[in-house]
């Protein structure tokens, strides 16, 4: 059940994203950036059972954010692509911030949702500089990479720089994340074994997401320029 729905929700993510991008072009994209991280890092908490292995929820989302990037970076250029990674980097450290402040707040007496808040948003400050070092680096490798590979093929085999781009950035990200986050938690095993199994998911997302690049071009809107 799981697995079905866990394919079922990569494809409608995925879809949706060219949906956005179709209806509010290139603006769509830098909110669709913003509320993928959002939600990703919330869904992050929930471990899941997947193909046999223990995993957490917002990969997908997560890996959607490199498909919005992706699709900056080719038909609108790296400065707006580059743009919407630090939109994001912006929104999550102030979400961050934020809800540490909210839960400062004294609770009234009746209050039910105060420990459900602590729950979802009571993270470490280890978890959250984690979070925000990963996501800032394997982005920026990607947004660099996307067009140091469009460079090189002369623009050609769109496959292979959103591949050679996004495979790279996703092992940066959990290897980055798992190591600050988990680094004397766990046995050195069990941590290369989390930043595996992550990357595992993330990669089979990232994967999918060609063919809707590839649709990208079919339906981009009318201000998407192919800037370099």
């Amino acid at each position: 059940m799981n697995e079905i729905l866990w394919i079922g929700f990569a494809i409608v993510d995925l879809t949706l994203t060219l949906a956005v991008y179709r209806l509010f072009g290139k603006t769509g994209l830098f909110g669709l950036i913003v509320f993928n991280l959002l939600l990703c890092n919330i869904q992050v908490l929930k471990t899941v059972e997947l193909f046999g292995m223990t995993t957490t929820l917002g990969n997908i989302l997560y890996a959607g954010v490199f498909l919005a990037t992706d699709i900056l970076g080719e038909f609108h250029g790296k400065k707006e692509a580059r743009k919407g990674v630090l939109l994001g980097f912006v929104t999550l450290l102030m979400a961050t911030l934020y809800m540490q402040v909210a839960l400062k707040f004294i609770p009234a007496q009746n209050d039910f949702a105060q420990p459900l808040l602590e729950g979802i948003f009571g993270f470490m400050p280890r978890l959250a500089f984690a979070s925000l070092a990963a996501y800032l680096l394997s982005q920026m490798h990607d947004v660099w990479a996307y067009h140091f590979w469009k460079r090189v093929t002369n623009g050609r085999a769109l496959w292979l720089r959103n591949n050679a781009s996004t495979l790279v950035s996703q092992m940066l990200d959990s290897t980055v994340f798992c190591v600050l986050a988990f680094w004397g938690e766990y046995p050195a095993e069990v941590l290369f074994e989390i930043v595996i199994t992550t990357y595992i998911f993330k990669s089979i997302v990232a994967l999918l997401d060609t063919p809707f690049l590839y649709l990208a071009k079919r339906f981009r809107p009318e201000e998407a320029d192919c800037a370099a």
